[in-house]
């Protein structure tokens, strides 16, 4: 597919026929972030349905590491298609899951024997491990932090820490759950012991490695092992919710890995299934078993098209190094933005890890029109940030040489009219 190439207005005639249904069709708090609706997609490249092409930085936000439509995950849906499409796994098993939940126990950081859960999403995901950890510790209390996100249902927004869009509204929440600041020093989790909660009745800490909808926020290096040294001195399970940092993004397959650090339990999702629904708990075997036979499913957990497609993705990561290429995409971007924050003054902050990286602005409304001009240029971007003031790149990690330059050169060149504008109305 080639990469961008607009050619008629945007939003196009159907484009807009198709938004008109989805008013009627669809609630308003179903968020639609630009007026694309997508026909085909191939790699790092999307195609609406009046034929218009972009960049896709989005990624389905940060679902597509091994690129869209990728071949290895395309053949192997195929492939399973024409065996079933459903049993329950709980029910009649199949080897596909057994075989996924293997390769998640064998790349999951650390020695100790693990165990793999599989479900249907990041928030189902967090759901278990909490569950998992209350279960075996026999504690109720959950420690995360401010500025996470850790999904949107009733336990996850309870962990989530922005209140609009996702908290507002849908109080009240679970009980139990103490935020403390992020990547502050650990000290002041010792000090929530004494203050706060009692650590005796902590069953777990939950945390992402990096930020992701927080805005990319990455800790001192250090201060995850500090942290998960005092969670080991209190018993309390470490949890690392890795289901946007997973899956080579960092530029290691996990990002806990860069502290060398094995938790407790470690939530995946999102990449793992290529593009379908797929989550997972992977943990130490102990904890994993503790509980009794139908504590822990679901009837759709580790379909078997998802399996498939988890095992093709994973396999195009490792074939592909997409960790060194993220490394290499991820200088590419930062090298490019430092230079754009001496030019524009709008640039508070540049930051990130490997692929998964970052520039935060001084307010959202400057974010929202970055986004909204390289949306009319061809680059699909999403916002992230509790004030939302971050621009964040989750482009695949397939993303050529050529097309990284071209997404980097038009956010250029709307940070150069966005400060142009800005001068134009008297902004500093």
């Amino acid at each position: 597919m080639p990469s961008i190439d607009l050619k008629t207005p945007i939003p196009g005639p159907r484009s807009k026929l198709l938004a008109e249904r989805r008013a009627h069709a669809v609630p308003r708090g179903v968020s639609q972030l630009t007026p694309v609706f997508v026909s085909r997609s191939e790699g790092a490249v999307i195609e609406d349905v009046d034929g218009n092409r972009f960049l896709d930085f989005a990624g389905g936000i940060g679902c597509l590491n091994a690129g869209h439509s990728n071949p290895g995950v395309v053949a192997a849906l195929h492939a399973q298609a024409d065996r079933f499409l459903h049993t329950c796994f709980m029910v009649t098993p199949y080897e596909s899951y057994v075989r996924l939940a293997e390769k998640l126990n064998a790349l999951a950081p650390g020695n100790s024997p693990k165990k793999t859960l599989l479900l249907n999403s990041g928030a189902e995901a967090v759901e278990n491990a909490i569950k998992i950890a209350r279960a075996y510790t026999r504690r109720p209390a959950v420690i995360c932090f401010e500025d996470a996100f850790h999904g949107r249902t009733l336990l996850t927004l309870s962990l989530t820490s922005k209140t609009h869009p996702y908290k507002a509204g849908f109080e009240p929440f679970a009980s139990d759950i103490y935020r403390i600041p992020f990547g502050q020093p650990a000290a002041r989790l010792a000090d929530t012991f004494h203050r706060v909660v009692a650590a005796e009745s902590v069953a777990a800490l939950i945390v992402e490695p990096v930020q992701g909808e927080g805005g990319f926020i990455v800790p001192p290096l250090g201060w995850l092992t500090a942290i998960a040294g005092i969670c080991r001195e209190h018993g309390i399970l470490f949890i690392a919710d890795e289901v946007q940092t997973g899956f080579a993004r960092t530029g290691k397959m996990f990002a806990i890995e860069h502290e060398d650090l094995e938790p407790d339990l470690m939530v995946t999702a999102k990449s793992l299934g290529g593009g379908l629904p797929l989550a997972a708990v992977t943990g130490r075997a102990a904890i994993m078993d503790h509980t009794g036979p139908g504590a822990l499913g679901g009837t759709f957990g580790g379909n078997p098209m998802a399996c498939e497609a988890a095992l093709a993705a994973i396999e195009a990561i490792q074939r592909g190094r997409l960790c060194e290429r993220a490394v290499q995409l991820g200088e590419q971007f930062h090298q490019r933005a430092i230079a754009w924050q001496q030019r524009f003054p709008a640039i508070r902050e540049v930051r990130g890890l490997g692929a998964m990286r970052a520039f935060e602005l001084s307010d959202a409304s400057s974010t929202k029109a970055l986004a909204q001009y390289c949306y009319e240029h061809g680059l699909i971007l999403v916002t992230a940030g509790t004030y939302s003031n971050v621009i964040r790149i989750l482009m695949p990690l397939i993303v050529t040489g050529d097309q990284m330059k071209e997404a980097l050169d038009v956010m250029e060149a709307g940070l150069t009219a966005l400060a142009a504008k800005r001068e134009t109305v008297g902004v500093a």
